[in-house]
């Protein structure tokens, strides 16, 4: 094991958030019997497994089992294939794109109350005045960087 830190390859990977979680679970004979294909790289995984259930008319079932995925996942990737390119097999970051709960509304609101007070509402009273106005919980702090980001913009 201790070898494995220092391949480059496999830090590229893990840097680059393409490393294959589970390359134990690829069995397809190119990836066994072949340096070239490597079942760390989780995107060269995705790509191979598309193309052999495509070009060579393999059952999806049995193809995605031999690359460690399930036939829903299988039709997920064939589908980013197809409107994203080579990209779209990137794993996406999971969760929210953005502050989804302070919104550009949310925020000239407060600043607003903000104005309207000269300054006197400290991050609790703006917090209770987004809860009743807009019906959010939104954490004091989140709301006092969410505002702070927005100063920083030109």
């Amino acid at each position: 094991m201790a070898g494995h830190s220092r391949d480059p390859k496999l830090i590229a990977l893990r840097e680059l958030g393409v490393l294959h979680p589970h390359p134990d679970r690829v069995s397809d004979p190119l990836f066994v019997e072949h340096a070239f294909f490597d079942p760390r790289d989780l995107v060269q995984v995705k790509y191979e497994m598309l193309r052999l259930a495509r070009l060579e008319a393999h059952p999806v079932r049995v193809v995605a089992a031999r690359f460690g995925f399930s036939h829903v996942s299988y039709y997920q990737l064939r589908k980013a294939l197809e409107t994203s390119g080579l990209v779209g097999l990137l794993p996406k970051k999971r969760g929210p794109r953005g502050g989804h709960k302070l919104t550009p509304e949310v925020l000239d609101f407060v600043e607003a109350q903000i104005r309207r007070t000269d300054l006197s509402l400290d991050p609790l009273e703006l917090v209770e005045l987004v809860e009743t106005h807009f019906g959010v919980d939104v954490h004091p702090r989140s709301l006092e960087r969410a505002l702070a980001r927005r100063e920083k913009k030109p």
